[in-house]
């Protein structure tokens, strides 16, 4: 059966000159819904952000969620791995980095999606201000990797109630 087939991907890391094995497992199902997710993570960063532009599409939005898929399975844990004395000097922030980097190596395979710098306009609620800010394509990364990650959470949970 399909649900039964299992994507096993592995990484060895020597240590001591011992092996160690990473293997992180998903079944296909779940990388499915793992990728819907992720395409319609995608879809929504692209109405909310104006430096968003995504162009080409449903097609678009599906393969930038697969190959989100697949660079989160595969990248993320290794990108975790090195940067854990970063992670603990900065108490976690460095993670933000990561994130951002995984958004860019995603522009580069899948040339429709396109993050650029951008504006943001401000915002004023209830006697909260927060100013007018112009972000550079760097700020830009690691906000639509922020936002990407908040709205991923926002419809896990919503999946998962």
């Amino acid at each position: 059966m399909i649900t039964s087939i299992r994507i096993i991907f592995k990484e060895f890391y020597e240590i001591d000159s011992k092996r160690f094995y990473l293997l992180r497992s998903i079944e296909v199902k779940t990388f499915l819904r793992i990728s819907a997710v992720n395409g319609f993570s995608l879809f929504i960063l692209d109405q909310v952000i104006s430096g968003v532009m995504i162009a080409g599409g449903l097609r678009v939005f599906i393969l930038g969620g697969i190959f989100l898929t697949i660079l989160g399975v595969t990248l993320k844990p290794i990108f975790n791995l090195i940067s854990i004395p970063l992670n603990m000097v900065t108490l976690g922030l460095f993670s933000f980095l990561s994130n951002a980097l995984l958004l860019y190596i995603l522009t580069i395979l899948v040339t429709e999606i396109r993050i650029e710098a951008f504006n943001f306009e401000g915002f004023s609620w209830a006697g909260f201000v927060i100013p007018e800010v112009q972000l550079n394509t760097f700020l830009a990364y690691i906000v639509c990797a922020t936002l990407l990650s908040v709205v991923q959470a926002i419809i896990n949970w919503l999946i998962d109630r």
